[in-house]
């Protein structure tokens, strides 16, 4: 098989090989460093077809059609519909399409997003999976996705922008969020749950609330899927703070932001939010997300990284860097594994996380963490 040549995610000529599609790529973009969130979604939209009687996809933005097929081919999709915003990739798109799909199971139309979630809502053509693979933030897509989806139903959004979510860009994350992001160790996971944020948030405009079924950080991009359910409900809504003296973080709703002294040291903390501080994954479904990788036999890197999310599902909204650890202990970067193993025999939990590999979630404050990682040196 001739593979693509790819140039910051451009794919000049070639083919492209992912779970069981293969799509000419031409000059549509295509990052094959994405493939693992994809591969989720693959494994989030079979558990759902398995749950449901039909699954419908809209994937919003589809590029060189690469979701459309593998939604097709390993999610048991009914139906797709393949949505591209640059009509110059029709004859790349139908190409793929046509040699891995049957007529009358895709469709591909060449339009804005949000003109295509209103015609469905027009029509009450409502769909199981939204796949909303955006450049920058997702936002201006929320709202009007949720015309178009079925109660129940799935909602993939995407965001590249780090800069915004990280903390750098204050006055632009209020204007996209909703939200303060202020710059601090953990700030992979803030983006995660500002986008989770802005989906309840939009969602509540409506009487409806989500529910995460997962959460990626890839090392550039953030993406979560939301299932979306009916009857507005109190959702983990609140801030993150942040203590650059002891670095303690705490969560907070709007009643105690006149009342955040650092608990450990008494310094104002820097503050984020609002946003989601729920689970980041629901942990039943990534359970069989995990079983049914196993089951296709899938490569075992996915299976450990479906392990790492099942565990660290319940987690406070925040992680504690090993570097960090050290640096404020005094101390050589501690073991990961072995401090993970000190803290779960004490009283507290802890366990690895897919948003750093050297890093720890738990629940211990940090001068726990600090005390045990001096243990280990000893």
């Amino acid at each position: 098989m001739k593979r693509a040549l790819v140039r910051g995610g451009l794919a000049d000529e070639g083919y492209g090989h992912e779970g069981q599609a293969r799509v000419a790529i031409a000059n549509a973009f295509y990052r094959p460093s994405s493939q693992v969130g994809r591969d989720l979604a693959v494994l989030a939209a079979a558990i759902y077809r398995q749950q449901h009687p039909q699954l419908r996809v809209i994937d919003a933005m589809t590029g060189c059609g690469v979701r459309p097929l593998r939604y097709h081919l390993e999610s048991g999709a009914d139906s797709v519909w393949a949505n591209e915003g640059n009509p110059e990739l029709q004859a790349v798109l139908s190409k793929n399409l046509h040699q891995g799909m049957a007529p009358g199971t895709y469709r591909i139309t060449h339009q804005d997003a949000n003109q295509l979630f209103f015609s469905c809502a027009q029509q009450q053509d409502y769909y199981d999976l939204i796949d909303i693979d955006s450049f920058g933030s997702p936002t201006p897509f929320v709202s009007t996705a949720l015309w178009a989806i079925k109660f129940g139903g799935l909602l993939y959004l995407t965001s590249t922008d780090g800069r915004t979510t990280g903390g750098h860009a204050v006055d632009k994350s209020i204007q996209l969020y909703g939200a303060c992001a202020r710059s601090h160790p953990a700030v992979h996971e803030q983006g995660l749950r500002l986008l989770i944020g802005c989906a309840a948030q939009k969602a509540a405009e409506r009487g409806f609330h989500i529910q995460p079924v997962f959460s990626i950080f890839n090392g550039t991009i953030h993406r979560v899927m939301v299932r979306v359910l009916p009857r507005p409900q109190t959702d983990p809504y609140g801030f993150l703070a942040y203590c650059y003296g002891c670095g303690q973080f705490r969560t907070a709703d709007w009643r105690q932001l006149g009342q955040l002294g650092c608990e450990a040291c008494g310094t104002a903390p820097v503050v984020s939010g609002p946003m989601w501080l729920g689970p980041l994954h629901d942990e039943d479904y990534v359970a069989q997300m995990l079983a049914l990788a196993n089951q296709r036999q899938w490569p075992q890197t996915i299976q450990q990284l479906l392990a790492i999310m099942v565990k660290e599902a319940a987690m406070p909204p925040y992680y504690y860097s090993l570097a960090e650890i050290g640096r404020r202990g005094q101390m050589d970067i501690p073991s990961r594994d072995r401090l993970i193993q000190v803290l779960d025999a004490g009283d507290y939990r802890a366990t690895r996380t897919h948003l750093d590999a050297q890093a720890i979630k738990t629940d211990a404050p940090l001068a726990t963490c600090i005390d045990a990682a001096k243990s280990l040196a000893q």
